[in-house]
C-alpha cells in the first residue's frame, strides 16, 4: 500500500476552500433581501456539507475501497429505496415545482445524490465481475439499460432530468472504461436522443429551455432572464473582478445566486483571472482523477473512479456552460460551491473513495 495521491488530495482541499469563499459572498444576498434563512443555510453548508462531508472524506479514504464491491448491491438497493421516499406524502418535499428531498426533524435531504453513488458502486461491480464478457448484450447493454432504468425511473419522475442525465454519463464512462462495444454505445447514444425527443415532446419547459437558449433576446424578462442576469454578471466582472463581496447581480437580480448561478456570482466579483483559475482547478482534480483511474489495482477500483470522476466533472462544467451560454440552462449545481449540504458532503466522500484506490494503484 502506497500514500494517497497528495496532490489531488489538495485540489480537493482548495475546491472546497474556495467553494465556501464564493458561496459565502453569495450567500449574503439573502440579507439585503431580508430573508430570515440566512443563517440555516450557512449552517447547513458549513456542518452538514464541510463538517460531515471533512469526516466522510477521512472515513472514505480510509475504508478499503474492495467493501464497496461487496456492498454494492445493497448499497443500490438502500440508496433507490431512500430516494423512493421523495414521493410519500409527508416525508418528500416540494420546491419550486419539483420533489426532490426528504425532510427528518428540520434538516432536508437530497436523496438522489446517494443514490448517484450507489448506482457507480453496482454498475462498476457487474461489469467487473464479467469483464470478459462485456461485449455481448447479456453482460454488457443488458445490464447498463435495465440498472440505468431504475435510476430513471426514481428520478425522472421528481423530476430532475439534470441529474439523470449527469448519472447516466457517469454510468455510460464505467461502461465505455469496461470495454463496451462502439456499437453498443452508439446504440446507447440513439436511444438516449430518442429519449430527449420524448421529453422536449412531453415536457413544455424542457421545450421552453431549448427555445430560450437557441433565442436569450426573445424572452429576456421571462424565460431568458436568467441567462441574460447571468452573462451581464460575468461580463461586468472584467479581468479582474469588482472584488470579495462586491457582487451587485446577487442582490437583486440573479436568480438563485446561491444555487445554479453561482458561477456568475464568481465570475462578477472574481473576474475572468478568477473564472479561469476555478475552471483550471476543476480540470486538475478530473485529470488528476482519472490519472487515479488508470492507475488502479484491479478492474473494479478503475471503474469506480472513472465514473466519480466523470460524475463531478460532467455536473460542475454543466453547470459552468449553461451560466455562460453555451448550452441550455440546466438547473445543476457548481460541484463543491453550490448550495447543498447533501451534495458537498457526498461529493467529499467520493473525492475520499478516490484517495483510497490511490493508495492502492499499480506499482
Amino acid at each position: 500500500m502506497k500514500h494517497a495521491d497528495k496532490q489531488f488530495l489538495v485540489a480537493t482541499i482548495i475546491l472546497v476552500a474556495a467553494g465556501f469563499f464564493i458561496f459565502s459572498s453569495a450567500s449574503l444576498g439573502l440579507l439585503l433581501r431580508g430573508e430570515s434563512r440566512f443563517t440555516a443555510v450557512a449552517l447547513n453548508q458549513l456542518f452538514l456539507g464541510i463538517g460531515l462531508g471533512t469526516v466522510a472524506l477521512v472515513l472514505a479514504s480510509f475504508i478499503h475501497y474492495k467493501w464497496w464491491k461487496k456492498l454494492s448491491l445493497l448499497a443500490f438497493i438502500g440508496s433507490a429505496a431512500l430516494t423512493a421516499l421523495v414521493f410519500v406524502p409527508g416525508v418528500g418535499v416540494s420546491h419550486g415545482g419539483a420533489t426532490r428531498w426528504i425532510s427528518f426533524f428540520d434538516w432536508s435531504l437530497q436523496p438522489s445524490e446517494i443514490l448517484k453513488i450507489g448506482y457507480l458502486f453496482y454498475l462498476s461491480a457487474v461489469f467487473a465481475k464479467h469483464k470478459d464478457k462485456i461485449k455481448t448484450f447479456r453482460y454488457g447493454l443488458l445490464p447498463y439499460i435495465a440498472i440505468t432504468s431504475v435510476v430513471a425511473l426514481l428520478i425522472l419522475p421528481q423530476p430532475d432530468n439534470d441529474t439523470f442525465f449527469i448519472t447516466a454519463l457517469a454510468g455510460l464512462a464505467v461502461y465505455y472504461a469496461a470495454g463496451a462495444r462502439k456499437r453498443d454505445i452508439a446504440i446507447l447514444f440513439i436511444i438516449g436522443a430518442l429519449g430527449f425527443g420524448v421529453i422536449l415532446a412531453a415536457l413544455p419547459y424542457a421545450r421552453n429551455r431549448v427555445a430560450t437558449f437557441l433565442h436569450p433576446s426573445q424572452d429576456a424578462l421571462t424565460s431568458g432572464y436568467q441567462i441574460k442576469q447571468s452573462l451581464i454578471a460575468i461580463g461586468s466582472g472584467g479581468i479582474l473582478g469588482k472584488g470579495f463581496g462586491q457582487s451587485t447581480q446577487k442582490f437583486s437580480f440573479l436568480p438563485e445566486p446561491m444555487g445554479d448561478s453561482i458561477f456568475a456570482v464568481a465570475g462578477e466579483e472574481f473576474g475572468f483571472v478568477g473564472s479561469a483559475g476555478l475552471i483550471a482547478l476543476f480540470l486538475f482534480f478530473g485529470l488528476r482523477g482519472l490519472k487515479i483511474a488508470s492507475g488502479a489495482s484491479d478492474e473494479f477500483g478503475g471503474l469506480l473512479a472513472t465514473g466519480i470522476v466523470i460524475l463531478i466533472m460532467a455536473g460542475s462544467f454543466m453547470n459552468i456552460a449553461a451560466m455562460l451560454g453555451i448550452i441550455p440552462l440546466t438547473g445543476t449545481p457548481l460541484i463543491f460551491v453550490s448550495q447543498g449540504g447533501t451534495a458537498l458532503c457526498i461529493a467529499m466522500a467520493e473525492a475520499g473513495i478516490l484517495l483510497n484506490i490511490s493508495k492502492y494503484r499499480k506499482k
